[in-house]
């Protein structure tokens, strides 16, 4: 009788190497040959292992016949210091196995620094293009930020949930929405988690989620996909929307140091610079247009919403005037806001919501929600909706629900703009648009 148990055991990777505690033992690691280099008598063997690339020093005598890049390979060896070698350390190879080989060879040199391929090629080679340390570590930060979301928001008291996929209505309402037959049922894949994250505010009062959300809107831009990774949150009993942004601001700032901390190699890679964090200035929706518009000499045309290039130029002028990366743009019409948003009492054409703008994109759609049933029943007929048809939803209002707001985060934006990336789908493993559903 055979019984499977625990085992403590992690394969070795580049940290470890690199911290400098096995130096002097041997050791056994297990990778990708990221590549070979024959120089003099000694070859250089770089193993591609789970986080990163360790350089290793072969005698060509003990290399085995028809080693080659990509065979998966176990090699032993001594580690020792070399502060030419990526994070100063290297292994003095003793013993190198072959795995397995492949059957035919790369179409692309994916242990160069950089493959400088055009975003159609990058994109049909993408299960061989993630093996480039490069492309890894634009997933690496993406990893760790949808790590410090989680570890933050569960420290502050929040609830991890999954909800529905396959939906029976849209969130947003409009026509961006992917209709499917359920059974001979209409349905439609979720737009947000929106509703369901208000209605797990009545049970556990502050909710999250990572998960996808789809949107069939007809972009073909660098900041739009199809389907891409929502970092959801809501939260019950609020005072004011700003409390949401100020949740926001403390999980920017767990996940700037997280990153620094424990994803340095990732960024000096990817020549990513993290932004600052302890100060984000918030201004109106109006304000930021004026001051944009008059600093940059590019007129309003859109009284409404806000242009890419205008979340440019406020990008811009909040950089160079106050040294921000970041600026919270709070108060937007209501006219361009869903009939969920609060209204401000204060001035009833304004919603008590906010964009939060990264590097003069926007990365972050939040606010306060109407919780009053009357007050989002009158919301809805205001706007020619069929309160009948949202029941389900309305039936959290209808039985009582506390001051409440949220947010929702796009990973694969906020991603691009902290790595630097021209285009979103860089940011995505494999990127859904019009024109693209393989691999």
């Amino acid at each position: 009788m055979k019984y499977v148990t625990e085992t403590k055991h992690v394969p070795l990777g580049f940290g470890e190497i690199a911290g400098g505690a096995l130096d002097g033992q041997a050791v056994t690691l297990k990778g990708a040959v990221h590549s070979l280099r024959a120089m003099g008598g000694i070859t250089f063997l770089a193993l591609r292992v789970r986080d990163g690339a360790v350089q290793c020093v072969c005698r060509p005598e003990e290399l085995p016949e028809g080693l080659c890049e990509e065979c998966a390979a176990v090699v032993t060896g001594t580690v020792r210091r070399e502060e030419r070698a990526p994070g100063g350390r290297e292994l003095a190879a003793e013993e190198v196995r072959v795995l397995s080989r492949p059957a035919a060879p790369m179409p692309v040199a994916v242990s160069k620094r950089r493959l400088r391929l055009n975003l159609d090629t990058e994109l049909s080679l993408r299960p061989l293009v993630l093996r480039s340390l490069r492309t890894r570590s634009v997933f690496k930060v993406q990893e760790g930020i949808s790590r410090a979301f989680r570890e933050y928001l569960t420290a502050q008291g929040f609830t991890e949930i999954h909800t529905p996929k396959i939906v029976h209505a849209g969130a947003e309402g409009g026509s961006n929405i992917f209709r499917l037959d359920y059974f001979g049922r209409k349905a439609f894949l979720a737009q947000s988690p929106q509703f369901y994250k208000q209605t797990m505010v009545g049970s556990f009062q502050r909710v999250f989620e990572i998960g996808p959300v789809f949107r069939a809107e007809k972009h073909s831009t660098p900041r739009h996909l199809n389907e891409y990774t929502g970092l959801d949150l809501e939260m019950g009993f609020i005072d004011s929307f700003y409390d949401v942004m100020e949740v926001e601001a403390g999980f920017l700032k767990y996940c700037m140091e997280l990153l620094a901390r424990e994803y340095s190699e990732d960024l000096k890679r990817l020549e990513a610079e993290l932004p600052r964090v302890d100060r984000i200035p918030c201004v109106r929706f109006d304000e930021a247009k004026r001051l944009a518009a008059e600093k940059y000499g590019r007129p309003i045309r859109d009284p409404f919403d806000l242009e890419p290039e205008e979340e440019a130029n406020i990008g811009r002028y909040f950089q160079e005037e106050y040294g921000a990366d970041f600026v919270f743009v709070t108060h937007y019409p209501s006219k361009k806001r869903p009939f969920y948003a609060m209204d401000d009492p204060e001035a009833p054409r304004c919603t008590l919501s906010f964009d939060l703008l990264f590097r003069g994109m926007e990365v972050t759609t939040g606010g306060q929600r109407v919780h009053d049933y009357q007050a989002q029943v009158a919301k809805m007929e205001a706007r020619g909706m069929h309160p009948e048809e949202f029941r389900d939803f309305l039936t959290i209002h209808q039985h009582g629900m506390p001051p409440h707001g949220g947010l929702g985060i796009g990973l694969e934006r906020l991603t691009m703009k902290l790595c630097g990336l021209e285009n979103v789908r860089e940011a995505s493993l494999f990127p859904r648009d019009q024109s693209r559903l393989e691999p």
